[in-house]
């Protein structure tokens, strides 16, 4: 993987506009977890760690030094795997919500700046089992790069060596080979935006920065790219997003929570039934479940909207292995007011169709660029600016679909949770491994102190969806071959992590 960072390197500017993003109401920190069935090896975790991880990536021993607007990749001298790699033990009763407390509060915990900003929680005791809570500050890379250095940990079957410390592992070719799969979808995205728009992408990021710093240069390629230029402008006038109790003052305190599995093939069942992609059907219930929250609260919501930010993945297949930010965002409209499953669905699957052609996510790219040169003060006035527009960030992360193993064992969940940029209370990450899907919801405390609600009202969305497909099937068949329609579902949610 690509890392050549070394003492002195400046981080890019956009590294360093997620490094400005940081507050103590909203760490910009990347976080995931591996939940297994049986106890680790706390010696052959922490061989891993620094074998797999810390030798391979220089910036995770290298810490950050900050100087005015810009900041550089400085060499800890005194690094030590002891003061990034701990163990602990979950507080009793050792079950899942104790492990949700112990999750909020490391993600409500900020990285210490004075070493390189990662860590690593060995905790055992949640039942017979263990699990591995990971944490990357944003500046060292985006949710795609991270996936690299995580899978860069693990095997593809149960009986790997111990890992020794060696500059390249045998399996590192074949941890490429996975991160570039993970990208193709993103990548064939990219490639559907044709005609004026990849002229006008293109145009953008040879012009880089410089067409957003210079209000007079912008002016100059308008004439030809104005497609780029009107989104520029558009997103500039977008009004602010409606009140509601997911927007507000951030506390310190944040809460994690995490939705059941359920399988991928049951989601794409329901799409192929009332037509849409596995992303369409998980956003429509993610939608559901945002309305079902609001509902349950008291709160109005017929005619309400809200905005989600979502990361689009730009780099192209030559660069999947390279760490720092390669994305843009998105604005998604969400119709959380609309209480009709189809009208969601089709609203939810037009407006992702729409945005798969649209330049939208350079633009918004090169925003970040700027930010990362204008002075603090600057970059945190447009940050609050652009987070006014939004409620909510949204990912949607494919790992591998097969399982995969760490320091000996299977990991049976893998999730993780997306830092609130923009100063928004409310995050929402779509994670599929291994056949399965899982939520992961992250809230301010203050404004959502119960976001595992908001995870129970995406399951029950999504057996709501099961349902209506189901009757859409009866309803297309011939009268005489109906049968009256199982009070249960067909496919069953499994009950485990």
């Amino acid at each position: 993987m690509a890392d050549n960072v070394h003492d002195g390197t400046p981080l890019t500017y956009v590294d360093t506009a997620w490094l400005h993003m940081e507050d103590p109401t909203n760490l910009m920190m990347v976080t995931g977890i591996f939940i297994f069935d049986r106890p680790l090896d706390f010696a052959r975790v922490r061989d891993t760690l620094q074998g797999r991880m810390a030798d391979r990536f220089p910036r995770l021993r290298h810490r950050v030094k900050q100087d005015g607007s810009s900041a550089h990749w400085v060499e800890d001298p005194t690094f030590a795997m002891d003061a990034h790699v701990h163990k602990m033990a979950l507080p009793a009763p050792g079950d899942l919500g104790a492990l949700r407390d112990v999750v909020s509060d490391l993600m409500s915990t900020p990285l210490d700046f004075s070493k390189p900003l990662w860590q690593c929680h060995y905790i055992e005791g949640l039942g017979s089992g263990s699990a591995i809570l990971l944490r990357f500050h944003h500046c060292i890379g985006d949710g795609v790069a991270l996936v690299h250095v995580i899978l860069s940990l693990t095997d593809t079957a149960a009986d790997a060596p111990w890992p020794k410390r060696t500059k390249l592992m045998a399996h590192e070719e074949h941890v490429g080979e996975r991160i570039v799969s993970l990208i193709d979808g993103a990548r064939s995205a990219v490639e559907r935006t044709v005609g004026t728009t990849r002229q006008v992408t293109g145009a953008l990021l040879q012009e880089g920065v410089e067409a957003l710093l210079h209000p007079s240069h912008v002016l100059e390629m308008a004439q030809t790219t104005t497609e780029a230029a009107a989104i520029l402008v558009k997103l500039l006038l977008k009004s602010a997003d409606p009140a509601t109790r997911f927007k507000g003052r951030l506390g310190v305190a944040k809460r994690a929570a995490w939705s059941r599995p359920i399988r991928v093939d049951e989601v794409k069942a329901v799409g192929k039934t009332v037509g849409g992609t596995v992303n369409d059907i998980l956003l429509t219930a993610v939608t559901g479940a945002l309305r079902r929250y609001l509902l349950e609260h008291g709160d109005r919501v017929d005619g309400v909207e809200i905005n989600a930010m979502v990361p689009v993945n730009l780099r192209p297949l030559s660069e999947a292995d390279q760490l720092g930010n390669r994305f843009g965002l998105i604005y998604l409209a969400l119709p959380v007011g609309t209480d009709d499953h189809a009208e969601r669905l089709r609203l939810v699957k037009a407006r992702m169709d729409e945005i798969k052609s649209s330049p939208q996510p350079f633009v918004t790219f090169q925003i970040l660029n700027a930010l990362g040169l204008a002075p603090v003060e600057v970059a945190e006035l447009a940050v609050n600016m652009f987070g006014t527009k939004s409620t909510a960030v949204m990912t949607n992360v494919i790992g591998p679909k097969q399982p995969i193993y760490f320091a000996g064992e299977r990991i049976r969940t893998w999730l993780g949770w997306v830092p609130q940029s923009g100063r928004m209370g409310l995050g929402v990450s779509i994670f599929s491994y291994d056949g399965q899907v899982v939520v992961g919801v992250a809230t301010d405390k203050g404004l959502v102190p119960d976001p595992e609600s908001i995870a129970t009202a995406f399951e029950e969305e999504f057996e709501a969806l099961v349902e209506w497909a189901g009757r859409r099937v009866e309803a297309a068949r011939p009268r005489a071959t109906r049968r009256e329609r199982p009070k249960t579902r067909a496919c069953t949610l499994r009950k485990d992590t």
